[in-house]
């Protein structure tokens, strides 16, 4: 075993049949080559099998999958770019799968190695005015260089929230059940919500109102200012 032209795999496979001639346990063993146990094991009952022959010769392995060809890769992405079938929205990796013959995480692998989800989309808005760039500088300037002494509020409303209201009441969730509620509940309407989210603490000034008109935003200003300070 000192040959220096023996290959180190059958080095410490002989050092496995060796230490275990010599009644070694599976730890030592393990300390000796620097191997696994399930290492230790495999060549060990190799050893029984088939005895040195067994050391010198690994197992032949089943070839892996051939690639797919590139026309069949070629074909899936001009699909995927096109338009689904039928009603469809978007395509997915089992409607492709079957629309191409192959399996689903043939598709999935195709679709990371070109970087494409269909699954997802981006929405976006190009603005006409053509003061659009400048308006937009101003407003981010407030948020990344706000004005000394200054307070910067962002305020959005929220519209047509259903007003929903459950027809008994639900059980807390505890240790080892999930909160309830009931399926069925009662329509009041709908409400809307102004809110003003302080950008530089974090802190929502928020009130629900039952119109959506000029006169519930004005009110709802006058509350920002009773409970912004005076400073």
């Amino acid at each position: 075993m000192a040959d220096r032209n023996s290959a180190q795999k059958h080095v410490w496979r002989a050092q496995i049949i060796l230490a275990t001639a010599e009644g070694c346990g599976t730890a030592e063993i393990m300390r000796r080559a620097g191997i696994s146990k399930p290492c230790v094991w495999r060549w060990q009952r190799r050893f029984m099998e088939a005895g040195v022959d067994g050391l010198l010769h690994d197992k032949t392995r089943k070839p892996g999958k051939a690639p797919v060809p590139s026309p069949v890769v070629e074909q899936l992405i001009a699909r995927t770019l096109g338009p689904p079938p039928g009603e469809t929205t978007h395509w997915t990796s089992r409607a492709m799968a079957k629309a191409m013959g192959l399996a689903v995480s043939t598709v999935q692998k195709v679709w990371r190695a070109h970087g494409l989800a269909p699954h997802r989309l981006r929405i976006f808005k190009l603005s006409r005015d053509p003061q659009f760039a400048a308006r937009v500088h101003d407003v981010v300037g407030l948020y990344v260089d706000p004005p000394a002494h200054s307070l910067v509020l962002s305020i959005d409303e929220k519209s047509q929230i259903q007003a929903l209201d459950r027809t008994q009441p639900g059980l807390p969730m505890k240790n080892g059940r999930a909160g309830t509620m009931t399926h069925d509940y009662i329509r009041n309407g709908t409400t809307t919500l102004f809110a003003a989210f302080n950008v530089l603490d974090g802190s929502v000034i928020g009130q629900c109102m039952q119109r959506h008109r000029h006169q519930e935003f004005l009110r709802f200003l006058n509350r920002i200012e009773r409970e912004v300070p005076a400073g």
